[in-house]
């Protein structure tokens, strides 16, 4: 593991464009790359692009079910210079925490397919398909053809011994017709039938970044993703800085109301971001602006003035509200004791859930 980092700030300014300001990308590929067998629109060229600045790209999944080698084929099918050194994947890095725990050649069961295959044998382990081979361990990952079969084996060598890692827990993946169930979800029907949580080495968890960040030897790594509950958690667990896309998952309204865990350092529609600085956010008292933009909580609910990008105004928005929700509670007056001799009870910060986004939100073209 590196040395502990501290990720920057959410919504943090960036005075250079962020292609220069870090030295590689690590993308997630489901929602920020690609959606399905079809790139997302124009982000090949915006990678293109981020790679002539000098950023070294790399491509970081949760999807376990197939190798670095083919997922970099389905990329390079897009027009990008993509090798299998560029790819890292979950199905890799679980595969790297078992090789640390047990010696070269053990048997481990794979609950899942030809990615987690693969990559065992790229750690000089054995896969195998049966719990009857007396598996040391079992890893699950995604794929289309797990069946109740392999989930019951895989439950049935747990309960003999064998230590259980999953490569993710998210319970959907994106598809070209929308969600579907993930490799979390599977990993619940095992949980089901097993005394024990797996070792998980997909994100949130820090594992495959951890090795992502070794592998490509970044010394100033970009995480970019649509998710805030992996990829943008993830950045965070490991202390390295975020940008969040639009154009998978998560929408504004998940943002707004997102813990500070899950918080990015930076916000934009899509991988156009990369040619792109950042203005942060300034605050003054009740008053947050970004760029052109200038928003504050009003009883409950945001108000928005100014013009400018759509994303910018966000930017704005997220800061009150976040600003809002993270307040300590205030004293209700009067703060002298009752006649009982009780003090009244501080009055406590609204939820996410409390502030009125709608109106903000449509003001700055960003509304559903």
């Amino acid at each position: 593991m590196s040395a502990k980092r501290t990720a920057p700030q959410p919504l943090s300014a960036c005075d250079e464009r962020l292609a220069t300001r870090y030295d590689v990308a690590l993308l997630d590929l489901d929602g920020v790359v690609y959606v399905g067998p079809d790139p997302v629109p124009d982000a090949p060229e915006y990678l293109r692009k981020a790679a002539k600045e000098g950023m070294r790209i790399g491509y970081i999944t949760n999807n376990a079910s197939r190798p670095a080698g083919i997922v970099a084929e389905h990329l390079a099918s897009f027009g990008l210079d993509v090798i299998a050194e560029d790819v890292v994947t979950s199905a890799q890095a679980a595969a790297k925490l078992i090789a640390s725990e047990f010696p070269k050649g053990s048997p481990v069961l794979v609950v899942g397919g030809e990615g987690l295959f693969v990559a065992l044998e790229e750690y000089g382990l054995t896969p195998v398909r049966t719990s009857d081979a007396r598996p040391v361990a079992v890893v699950q990952g995604f794929h289309p053809d797990v069946n109740w079969v392999m989930l019951a084996d895989g439950a049935h060598a747990i309960h003999e011994g064998a230590k259980w890692f999953a490569t993710n827990l998210d319970l959907t993946i994106p598809t070209a017709a929308g969600k579907a169930p993930g490799n979390g979800t599977l990993v619940q029907a095992v949980r089901a039938a097993v005394d024990v949580d797996p070792v998980v080495a997909g994100k949130p968890e820090p594992p495959l970044l951890e090795t992502s960040i070794e592998r490509l030897e970044a010394k100033r790594p970009l995480m970019i993703g649509d998710r805030l509950d992996s990829d943008i958690e993830g950045a965070n667990a490991v202390g390295i800085a975020s940008l969040w896309v639009a154009t998978g998952v998560n929408d504004p309204y998940d943002l707004a109301r997102a813990p500070k865990h899950q918080r990015p350092t930076y916000i934009a529609a899509g991988l156009g971001a990369l040619a792109e600085k950042q203005p942060g956010v300034t605050v003054n008292g009740s008053k947050h602006t970004s760029a052109g933009w200038t928003a504050e909580v009003v009883n409950n609910a945001v108000t928005v003035k100014g013009e400018g990008a759509p994303y910018d105004g966000l930017r704005a928005i997220l800061s009150a509200v976040w600003a809002a929700v993270d307040a300590p509670a205030e004293p209700t007056k009067p703060a002298k004791p009752t006649a009982r001799g009780r003090r009244p009870r501080p009055k406590p910060a609204p939820t996410a859930d409390d502030i009125a986004l709608d109106a903000a939100l449509h003001r700055v073209g960003l509304d559903k």
